[in-house]
């Protein structure tokens, strides 16, 4: 796995490389402070591999528990109250309690609860984003929706976008952090609690009332978490998102990787780090295996920050579908090690000869570092200097350093008879 580019090395460059591109992307003032959320910000994909999770935050407003004392907040911040009668675990209806400067985004998507309140709309906030997106950026506008996210480009990359609020919910978060546990460290405990929390703008499936329902979520504090997985425990949520894709292949989101890594979350917390090394892998990876049966079998799987709520409530699984990867499952249990087989990757890098091999990883890693640098540095000329033309000829070495890997792969890949369609399709590949 570290040939193919999940060795711990380069995990904890693309996690200082994408906080490097976040500290850039914020560096001017914006109505939102961008985030990068998922796989991207844990290290765990390669550079195309999947697309980059932005979480979006409004600044100039926040939402809070009842009983959160409004004097604390600086005056120029709107307020919202979190209030969670009647609604699903882990979900909250917004009622604005002090209005300040409230951006036309926020008054467009208001509406009146009846009682004389005013309730921030999740289904019009999505629209005023979706609308401000538009006006802000007509030449990549975002398309298609699946749940609070949305999907587009960024400087020609595939984005999955969430816009939310922060949030501030102690008794919430110290109800996690109380838990008896194996791990994280205490110190780890606390950053995630001060990391706070946001909702985004989703309400729960099945809620008659899912249009102004917003979900509650950790996005920071989980991105944190994952960071402090070790090496096994980071190998065995790799290995279970690729049979979850490769071999489980649910159509319509009824399981996600998000499922998975609650999964490893519950594990970690659950027992001791020393069990986890390198030698126990293809244990954890088969007991990951067993608590997503038992998650499908059951429809059961408690949401690692608020257990109350049930991740596999309402995931549209049907029974015969259930029966079948609960079979699926069971089968590649009883394969035992060579369940790994079954993995398109695994299979290729063990058939493959040393030497081309050794190529492989060496010229992937350099080429995702660049890619990598490269990103960044013109991101740095785009926002930190608010021009995309300032000379930064650190940035021109990079490019031409880059070409020159490619020229190099083009010359080995047409002395083996490869056609140059395939090159260049494989010039991206390579990062995938």
């Amino acid at each position: 796995m570290i040939r193919l580019g999940y060795g711990e090395e380069i995990r904890r460059w693309r996690v200082a490389k994408y906080c490097e591109l976040d500290r850039h992307m914020n560096a001017q003032p914006h109505t939102f402070t961008i985030k990068t959320a998922g796989s991207k910000a844990e290290g765990l994909t390669c550079f195309y591999e999947s697309d980059r999770d932005l979480l979006l935050a409004l600044n100039g407003v926040i939402c809070v528990e009842t009983g959160i004392n409004l004097n604390t907040i600086p005056d120029v911040i709107s307020v919202f109250w979190m209030d969670d009668t009647g609604v699903y675990p882990g979900h909250c209806i917004l009622l604005l309690k002090r209005p300040t400067l409230l951006l036309n985004l926020i008054i467009n998507a208001l509406c009146e609860s009846g009682y004389g309140e005013l309730i921030l709309s999740s289904v019009l906030f999505i629209e005023e984003c979706l609308r401000l997106r538009k006006q802000n950026s007509p030449k990549s506008p975002l398309q298609e929706r699946a749940g609070p996210a949305l999907t587009g480009t960024l400087e020609g990359l595939l984005v999955d976008i969430v816009y939310s609020i922060r949030c501030q919910c102690p008794s919430i978060l110290h109800r996690w952090a109380v838990r008896p546990r194996h791990w994280p460290q205490s110190v780890v405990v606390q950053k995630v609690v001060s990391l706070g929390a946001y909702v985004t703008p989703t309400g729960f499936k099945e809620s008659a009332n899912k249009h102004i329902e917003w979900r509650i979520c950790f996005n920071s504090g989980e991105t944190e978490l994952m960071n402090n997985l070790n090496e096994t425990q980071a190998k065995v949520y790799v290995l279970l998102k690729w049979i979850l894709k490769e071999i489980i292949k649910p159509t319509n989101k009824e399981i996600t990787s998000y499922v998975l890594k609650n999964i490893i979350l519950w594990q970690a917390e659950n027992t001791p780090q020393t069990e986890f090394h390198s030698r126990s892998l293809l244990h954890w990876l088969h007991d990951g295996l067993r608590g997503l049966r038992t998650a499908i079998e059951k429809k059961l799987l408690k949401y690692y920050m608020i257990p109350e709520r049930n991740l596999m409530e309402a995931c549209g699984l049907e029974d015969a579908l259930k029966r079948k990867w609960i079979k699926d499952i069971t089968e590649m249990i009883e394969m035992g090690p060579s369940v790994i087989l079954r993995l398109e990757k695994i299979r290729r890098a063990i058939v493959a000869s040393p030497e081309p091999m050794l190529w492989f990883s060496k010229t992937r890693t350099e080429l995702e570092m660049l890619s990598l640098e490269d990103m960044n540095r013109f991101m740095k000329c785009r926002y930190e200097n608010g021009e995309q033309d300032v000379p930064d000829f650190m940035l021109y070495a990079i490019q031409k350093r880059e070409k020159e890997i490619l020229r190099e792969m083009m010359i080995r890949m047409l002395m083996q008879g490869c056609s140059r369609n395939e090159i260049f399709e494989l010039s991206k590949r390579i990062l995938m």
